[in-house]
This record gives C-alpha cells, sequence and structure tokens, in this order.
C-alpha cells in the first residue's frame, strides 16, 4: 500500500483547501469516484500535489481499511471555562499545493467543475509559507515534525491510510503584539528566534509545546505530522492546521489538552488565537482511491 504522496510534499508555497458537501442524490461512491479520477489525472500531468480526504463514516464499503476511530468531528470540542472549538465537519475534503499560484488554481478550478454533479464546495480557503517554516506568530511551525524518512510510517504505518485533523485558526494580532517576548515565549514554551525548547523548570504547564504533547500510557509519545499554511489578509489572518496521524484518538487528545477538558489547564496559545472550522477525514492510500477511480475504455 502507498500513501497519498502529497502528504509529504515539502517545498510547496501554494496551497488551496476545498471542503465539499456531497449532494442529497448522490452516492458517496459516485463522490469518491469522481475525485479519484480527477485528483489522478491532475497529479500526474497538473504539476500539483492533490491530497483527498473523505468523511470517515462515507467511505464506502471499506470500513476495515481505515483507522477503527475513524469518524469526523461531529461535536465540538469544549473546555471547562467554556472554550470551544467548533465542529464543522464536511464530506470530502481536498488540499492543492504546488510552487505557482497559476497552477494550483487551474487544478482547483478544474475539480470543482468536475464534481460539481455530485458535491457543493462550503469551503475554500487559500494558504501560503509564511518565511519558510513560521507562522504569523513569528514562531517557528512544525518544529517536532518527524523526519522525511519517518514521517511515512509514523502517519500512514504500512502505506495504509491515515486520519488528518483539518483547523483554521484565526489570529489575534493585537493581543500577541501587546505581549513582551518572554511572554510569548513563555506562551509557546519555545524561544522565538530559534525555536529552542524551554527547560523544563521554566516551562509553564500552560504553554503550547506541553498541552500538544501526547503520549501514550506507556510514555511514549504519539507523533504527528504538521503541513500548516498561514492564511488571510494583514487585517484578518491566522494558521490552517493540517496534521496528519495514523489515527484519531492522538489529535482528539491534543484538541482535549488544548481546551483543558483533561485537566482544566488550557493552552496558553487559544488566548490569541481563535478556533472557527473543524473536521477529521480519513486519508485513503492510493490503491483505496485507485480502485474507486473510473477505468479507461481502451477503445476510446
Amino acid at each position: 500500500m502507498t500513501a497519498q504522496p502529497g502528504i509529504f510534499a515539502l517545498g510547496t508555497s501554494e496551497h488551496c483547501y476545498l471542503e465539499l458537501r456531497l449532494a442529497p442524490d448522490a452516492d458517496p461512491a459516485q463522490l469518491v469516484a469522481s475525485v479519484a479520477g480527477h485528483t489522478e489525472s491532475l497529479s500526474t500531468t497538473g504539476g500539483v500535489n492533490v491530497v483527498v480526504g473523505v468523511r470517515p463514516e462515507l467511505w464506502p464499503g471499506l470500513a476495515d481499511s481505515r483507522p477503527e476511530d475513524g469518524t469526523g468531528m461531529n461535536t465540538p470540542v469544549v473546555g471547562p471555562d467554556g472554550f470551544t472549538m467548533p465542529a464543522t465537519q464536511r464530506d470530502v475534503w481536498i488540499w492543492v499545493s504546488g510552487g505557482s499560484r497559476t497552477a494550483v488554481f487551474d487544478a482547483t478550478a478544474a475539480l470543482t467543475t468536475a464534481l460539481a454533479q455530485v458535491a457543493t464546495v462550503e469551503s475554500e480557503l487559500d494558504g501560503w509559507v509564511y518565511q519558510q517554516d513560521r507562522d504569523l506568530t513569528g514562531f517557528v511551525d512544525g518544529t517536532e515534525n518527524p523526519s522525511a524518512f519517518d514521517a511515512p510510517e509514523i502517519v500512514a504505518p504500512g502505506g495504509e491510510g491515515s486520519v488528518v485533523l483539518v483547523q483554521v485558526w484565526q489570529h489575534d494580532s493585537a493581543g500577541l503584539a501587546a505581549m513582551s517576548i518572554d511572554a510569548q515565549e513563555a506562551m509557546m514554551g519555545r524561544t522565538k528566534a530559534d525555536s529552542v525548547e524551554l527547560a523544563e523548570e521554566v516551562m509553564p504547564p500552560s504553554a503550547h509545546v506541553p498541552r500538544t504533547t501526547v503520549t501514550s500510557v506507556d510514555g511514549e509519545e504519539l507523533r504527528i505530522l504538521r503541513r500548516n499554511t498561514a492564511y488571510g489578509t494583514p487585517s484578518k489572518h491566522g494558521t490552517i492546521f493540517v496534521g496528519f496521524s495514523a489515527d484519531r484518538a492522538r489529535l482528539q487528545l491534543m484538541l482535549d489538552r488544548m481546551a483543558g477538558a483533561v485537566d482544566g489547564v488550557r493552552d496558553e496559545l487559544t488566548r490569541v488565537t481563535t478556533p472557527l472550522t473543524g473536521g477529521y477525514y480519513y486519508v485513503p492510500s492510493l490503491e483505496g482511491l485507485a480502485s474507486y477511480a473510473p477505468i479507461d475504455d481502451p477503445e476510446d
């Protein structure tokens, strides 16, 4: 089995994210077939990377090929103080990335046209890479990502499908700017200039680093792959969080910890960023997608 290669395609500067809702009279298999067929042609001839995720409950007839805990984000995450991460689950998520804005635009437009009969676009958002590896808070993003060598096995063991969590976070830039650098670093748990993790004795328990570090019962860190990008304008902007994982559980635990739903300790970063959307998608293997792609007629 082979994981979708676009998950690991680093170096792309332009991005577009679509979330679509299945048409009332459309069959999920029909939607997957349409997505698979057009994704295959775009990925091989369009000069872009395309990654496709499907609401786990809709993955047709292949329930045993997705993680056992693969379900959509059907309820919001709520902390003890009322802080809420909304659930805005859709049926299909498509991520188009490339080095050229033109190529990404054209590929995304072709996809939306091709899928118009089976799905409605409910959300589309452009993203880009800011200062090579930082988000719009000015901190390095993805410092704890696994290496390119290790990531495939961590995200999609054996090349099987994986789970992706997609959220849009809007930044309170004025609130962040009002904080001193020391306060920002205590909030993040890392230095701003060079992304060095703070020493354990000075690391606040509410810092972003410890709140998003998830471990198993035996203490092993359960890692994910972050492929975040920036979005927006100078007056309204933030981070598109795109986190791939071998299972849903570790992603959900991360969100629960950030909200303070586990132990009452809320992630300080959520004081200056606000989640606007949230959804989980099953990202099938290439073989899984191909099994639904239309077969070309050799006589055509």
